[in-house]
């Protein structure tokens, strides 16, 4: 880990797809670490699952289920994989990746590439359950009918699942964000709770950046009354902040350092939505200690990155934890839920 700023300008020399799956083929060949131990300053509780340390890798870093143990022995608290797909598909064509260097930052469409459900879904058998691992369910491209490719995710994935998010926050997939709309949210929210059963793992919902504030209250009404158990806020974005580099005009969604501000907002948007009443996840822009202490005074109880790794290696997840075990001793902090929310 302490070699990364010197081994980054050599990947970087690969494009982005190639430079990730060297590190996934890097991860696999060695041996997966012991999951986390729970931090007593960092641990919480959500959703019924205890979580040792708040700090989580999102989605689209592990699609296929391939080196999430290796990522929970690099400290993080739990790890997410996908988006999967009913089907396997190939996503959008190439190039589909690109790193602003200059911004700290990534644009991509790739498009929900991944192997599919089924072949994620053996090595998740083969998993100790050790360590939180979510799975995070999309729809195929071409499906006809969308919402029941997220009825087949619930219930091909719940059982190897320690919770399930249902993503209908990518912008690389035409239309899906269009299920963000309250009827259609309330259709896709019964349908995938009724497969869930009773016995299923937690849901929760991934969200786009880019809502509207005046949408917010009624996806958070219909979230609550859906029996959804916590929100993801959010994924990459259509906007465009300005910036420096010459990708900068590349369709796709954005994410990095410059979504941190927008990101923040929303958070924000949806504390004083929720109240308090519906856990919070935040995601976008998060990079270091200071910026998920913010975000858990916003109202998260946890947080999540992915591009940050690019640019600061993988020694990351020690060190945000480090950071902020540091600021909530300095600010007379006794437990990491005495401070969620403290600034909403």
């Amino acid at each position: 880990m302490a070699l990364y700023p010197f081994l980054r300008p050599l990947i970087f020399r690969l494009g982005g797809e190639q430079a990730h799956r060297l590190t996934i083929a890097g991860l696999k060949a060695l041996p997966a670490g012991k999951a986390t131990a729970s931090d007593p300053l960092l641990s919480i509780e959500l959703a019924g699952l205890s979580f040792p340390n708040p700090v989580g890798l999102a989605a689209g870093f592990d699609k296929d289920a391939e080196v999430y143990d290796r990522m929970l022995g690099l400290g993080f608290g739990f790890a997410e994989v996908g988006t999967l797909t009913p089907l396997p598909q190939a996503g959008n064509p190439k190039p589909r990746l690109f790193r602003l260097e200059e911004d700290r930052a990534i644009i991509n469409r790739l498009g929900f590439n991944n192997g599919g459900q089924s072949a994620a879904l053996a090595r998740l058998r083969r998993r100790k359950r050790g360590g939180i691992v979510g799975v995070n369910i999309g729809a195929n491209k071409e499906s006809a009918d969308r919402i029941s490719d997220y009825r087949a995710g619930v219930r091909a994935m719940a059982p190897v699942a320690d919770y399930l998010t249902v993503n209908i926050s990518s912008p690389n997939t035409p239309g899906l964000r269009a299920l963000q709309d309250p009827a259609a949210l309330t259709e896709l929210l019964a349908a995938v709770t009724a497969e869930r059963g009773r016995e299923a793992p937690p849901i929760f919902l991934k969200l786009a950046p880019d809502l509207e504030p005046a949408d917010i209250d009624a996806v958070v009404r219909v979230s609550m009354d859906g029996g959804i158990d916590a929100l993801i806020l959010g994924n990459t974005t259509v906007s465009r902040p300005p910036l420096r580099s010459g990708y900068a005009g590349q369709a796709g969604g954005l994410s990095g350092a410059p979504l941190r501000p927008l990101a923040l907002q929303r958070l924000r948007d949806f504390r004083r939505a929720t109240g308090g009443a519906l856990p919070l996840i935040a995601a976008g822009g998060i990079a270091s200690g200071a910026d998920a202490y913010e975000r858990i005074r916003a109202g998260a109880s946890l947080v999540q990155l992915y591009s940050a790794l690019v640019y600061e290696g993988p020694g990351l997840a020690q060190r945000i934890k480090r950071d902020l075990r540091d600021l909530l001793r300095r600010d007379g902090f006794g437990s990491l839920s005495e401070a969620v929310g403290v600034d909403a």
